[in-house]
């Protein structure tokens, strides 16, 4: 029982931690272009020179 008194805070702050981290990159634009970048690896071309 005593153990709960550790735990719970220590989840409580855990979660609100993670939920403070979440929301702070999604205002950075952290997830705004969730598409492009696996667009720009099927269309990306190592050649030099262009495409031939």
């Amino acid at each position: 029982m005593e153990a709960l008194y550790l735990l719970i805070p220590l989840s409580v702050i855990l979660v609100a931690l993670a939920v403070w981290i979440f929301f702070g990159a999604a205002e950075s634009g952290q997830f705004e272009d969730l598409e492009g970048p696996g667009m720009r690896i099927l269309v990306d071309d190592d050649r030099p020179g262009g495409s031939r």
